[in-house]
């Protein structure tokens, strides 16, 4: 019998590349992760990695890409066909699915902190690579439900105090989270 090779196209390994980056940019930052542990999470030579990614700059623009197309993906199908603030009541539930995942709560913190530790840097690239993605996230999100300028910002306000209220550890039932319509 002959034996079949199970290889990966060029694409499929790319995606398993942004897999693996977005969970070690989610563990250590920008500067503190490497090309080399990412190659080594997905199996490939660090030569490899640089085929498909031109520096370690992309490969994290392309993680946080991943990241934030992923929630304005279940952000847009939350809020489809609903009223505005049933469709902002439902993308926060969609929000609380999305960050069960440790590691895309944690990616997101992340950019945050490693764009400044890279504009500190002098590193402007990553900036504003990241502030244009959040930028149309804000805008898609406004868009989907109806917001008004201070209705999205609460929504994100909020959003940005969930992230920290979930990565801190805090429990559901933590006084903490009284005020909040919603909790994990």
């Amino acid at each position: 019998m002959a034996k079949t090779s199970m290889r990966m196209s060029a694409e499929e390994r790319r995606e398993s590349v942004i897999r693996a980056a977005v969970i070690e940019f989610a563990e250590r930052g920008y500067n503190g992760t490497s090309t080399q542990a990412i190659a080594n999470r997905v199996g490939v030579s660090q030569p490899y990695l640089f085929r498909l990614f031109p520096n370690k700059r992309a490969l994290f623009e392309a993680a946080v890409r991943r990241c934030m197309d992923e929630l304005r993906t279940a952000f847009l199908e939350a809020a489809d066909g609903l009223e505005p603030e049933q469709a902002c009541d439902a993308m926060g539930l969609a929000y609380f699915d999305l960050i069960a995942d440790r590691s895309r709560l944690l990616m997101q913190l992340q950019m945050y902190v490693s764009v400044a530790a890279a504009e500190s840097n002098g590193d402007t690239e990553v900036g504003e690579a990241v502030r244009e993605m959040w930028t149309d996230l804000w805008d898609t999100v406004a868009e989907a439900a109806g917001m008004s300028q201070e209705r999205v910002t609460e929504f994100f306000a909020q959003g940005m105090l969930i992230n920290v209220l979930v990565a801190m550890g805090f429990p559901p039932e933590h006084r903490l989270w009284q005020g909040f319509d919603m909790k994990p």
